[in-house]
C-alpha cells in the first residue's frame, strides 16, 4: 500500500456535481423488458445498512452521467424528488448484443466511512525518449485502486512522463503521489508506463554453406545436361 506523499501530482478532491433523478419501482408491477422499451432503466440502491430500493432511472440521463462520473465519482441520487443521497455507480449490466445498460447497482455511501474505488491515472508531459524516436510509450495501468473517505476521492492522479529520457525508463505505482488521506492499494512495483524500444525485424540471409551447396549442385548438373544433348 502507498500512502499520500507531500508533493501534489494529483487532481483532488472531487468538485463536480453529478445528479440522477429516480423513481421508486414496484418490482412486481412492471416487467423489466417493458420498462426498458420506454427508455427507462431499472436500478437498485443499497448500502448504509438500509433496505435496498428498486428504482427506475431515465436511460438517457444515466448514460450522460455515467460517461462523466464512471464508477469513482460521487453522484447525488434524488428519489421521487427527495433529498440527495450520495451514491457510487457500483455495477452496470450491459446487454451482450445491444451494448447498452440494462440494469444498474447504486451503492449508498457513508461520508465517515472509508471506501475502495478505482481512480484514473492521467499521464502528462512528453517523454524525451519517445520524442527522439528511441522507443514507444506502453501504458500498463490506466486506473489504480485507492482507499479513502468519500470526500477525499481524487478526480484523477496525474503522473509526468517528462522524466522518461531513455529506453526502459519506467513509472511505477510507487512513483505516484496522492493526497495525504488517500492510500493506493496496488503493488508498489506495478508498472504504470514504460518506454519500450522499437521492434526491429531482422531479415535472415541464406547461409553461406547453403549457397555454396546450390552452386555445386548446378555445376554438377551441367555436364549431365551436355551429355544428354550429344
Amino acid at each position: 500500500m502507498i500512502t499520500g506523499l507531500p508533493n501534489k501530482t494529483f487532481v483532488g478532491a472531487q468538485n463536480m456535481d453529478y445528479k440522477l433523478q429516480a423513481k421508486l419501482r414496484d418490482p412486481k408491477a412492471t416487467k423489466l423488458n417493458q420498462l426498458r422499451a420506454t427508455g427507462a432503466l431499472p436500478a437498485v440502491a443499497y448500502g448504509r445498512k438500509k433496505a435496498a430500493e428498486a428504482l427506475t432511472l431515465d436511460g438517457s440521463e444515466f448514460r450522460k452521467v455515467f460517461q462523466r462520473a464512471g464508477r469513482s465519482h460521487l453522484v447525488d441520487l434524488h428519489v421521487d424528488g427527495g433529498r440527495a443521497q450520495k451514491v457510487l455507480i457500483r455495477e452496470v449490466q450491459i446487454h451482450p448484443r445491444a451494448q447498452g445498460a440494462v440494469h444498474v447497482d447504486l451503492y449508498r455511501i457513508d461520508a465517515k466511512e472509508k471506501l475502495t474505488v478505482e481512480v484514473p491515472v492521467h499521464l502528462i508531459g512528453e517523454s524525451p525518449a519517445v520524442k527522439l524516436g528511441l522507443g514507444d510509450l506502453l501504458v500498463s495501468l490506466h486506473n489504480v485502486k485507492v482507499e479513502c473517505l468519500p470526500g477525499d476521492i481524487p478526480e484523477t492522479i496525474e503522473a509526468s512522463i517528462d522524466g522518461l529520457t531513455e529506453v526502459d525508463a519506467t513509472i511505477r505505482v510507487q512513483d505516484l503521489q496522492v493526497p495525504p488521506d488517500v492510500t493506493i492499494l496496488n503493488e508498489p512495483e506495478d508498472v504504470v508506463a514504460k518506454v519500450h524500444a522499437h521492434r526491429v525485424e531482422e531479415v535472415e540471409e541464406p547461409a553461406a554453406e547453403t549457397t555454396a551447396e546450390a552452386e555445386e549442385g548446378a555445376e554438377a548438373a551441367a555436364p549431365e545436361e551436355e551429355s544428354e544433348r550429344t
